[in-house]
């Protein structure tokens, strides 16, 4: 436990360069984006004189380098800056829209892994067979899938033609939730309003299929390639020739020495759906992070497209140190010296 400790430790340490490196480079990016955010603000029409108040109220007549160290001062004291377009504390401000993403992502994610991961299984375990092959190729397919057209065709079917499920949005407009955490399920259930619930859960269905298709298929073909590893191991013969089931081979002894390298494609996958859920959330009406950022760079909202990427990036790390730290639980061969 100890080393454990010291390791978590190590990792936040190295976290703070990246941290500072990425909001440099998103500091200096967004700032080569054309136009003037205070013309932006106040529209085509607007004086000069008007438009140079507005810099200098934003501090955007400063040199650069002095709004980077003002930047870093107000991150230091956990004050992510004010929106230039609301007006509005950005850690207060972007909290739902994150939310709607992570609650969206991990319901991706939990479709992406039983399936991805029960679809690579079988398919080493009847290794050349029909289904090996269908399934590598749906999850070529589903690599290869752009995500705006099988949304659209997912809106077409579901919603335009069978009317089964919302195109849009994440709620009931005539029903809305009470949003404690602003995670919908969870608020929902803590509120007792299962018929909300229903809802919710009825809105996650398309979006959540159509963010799922890309890592369930990268998550299928990485476990069958690990499988079919594992599988030629000595102590899977020596299992099958002691008599077991070929299921508790495969799930109970196969399964647990194969889920690495699978448990690292689940995490650099979750932590790219945080971050790249942007089409999905544009095509789906999603109030998201990504869509959040977007519309903050046609403002040329400075300070929440600095503050949205680096949360970003944070909770990526954080997924991957979870990940990482999980590795031991797994696998007790693995040691943090």
């Amino acid at each position: 436990m100890k080393k454990l400790l010291h390791y978590i430790g190590k990792r936040l340490l190295q976290l703070i360069p990246v941290l500072l490196g990425m909001s440099f480079v998103v500091f200096m990016m967004i700032r080569a984006i054309p136009g003037d955010p205070a013309q932006v603000i106040l529209g085509q029409q607007a004086s000069k004189e008007a438009v140079a108040a507005l810099r200098a109220q934003l501090g955007l007549d400063q040199p650069w380098y002095i709004q980077y160290f003002d930047y870093l001062l107000n991150i230091f004291r956990g004050d992510l800056g004010e929106s230039m377009r609301t007006m509005s504390p950005v850690s207060k401000e972007i909290v739902p829209y994150l939310a709607a993403t992570f609650e969206l992502a991990l319901f991706a994610m939990i479709i992406a892994v039983v399936i991805g991961v029960n679809a690579g299984i079988i398919s080493a375990w009847f290794q050349n067979t029909w289904f090996d092959y269908a399934a590598m190729v749906v999850a070529l397919i589903g690599v290869s899938m752009p995500i705006f057209w099988l949304g659209l065709m997912e809106q077409w079917v579901f919603s335009l033609q069978l009317d089964l499920l919302p195109t849009t949005g994440r709620e009931e407009v005539r029903n809305p939730v009470n949003a404690i955490t602003h995670l919908y399920i969870l608020d929902t259930i803590m509120q007792g309003r299962f018929d909300q619930l229903g809802e919710v859960i009825r809105h996650l269905i398309l979006p959540g299929i159509a963010l799922a298709t890309i890592p369930m298929a990268i998550i299928a073909r990485m476990t069958r390639s690990s499988m079919l590893e594992v599988m030629k191991s000595d102590f899977v013969r020596t299992a099958r020739a002691k008599g077991q089931k070929m299921f508790f081979v495969v799930y109970k002894h196969a399964l647990k020495n194969a889920i690495i390298p699978v448990l690292t494609v689940i995490g650099l996958q979750m932590g790219m759906l945080l971050g790249g859920a942007i089409l999905t959330e544009t095509i789906f009406g999603w109030p998201g992070i990504g869509r959040y950022i977007y519309d903050a760079i046609s403002f040329r909202d400075y300070p929440v497209i600095q503050s949205g990427i680096l949360v970003i990036a944070f909770i990526f790390v954080m997924i991957n140190l979870l990940v990482d730290i999980l590795y031991s639980f797994i696998d007790p061969r693995i040691k943090y010296d």
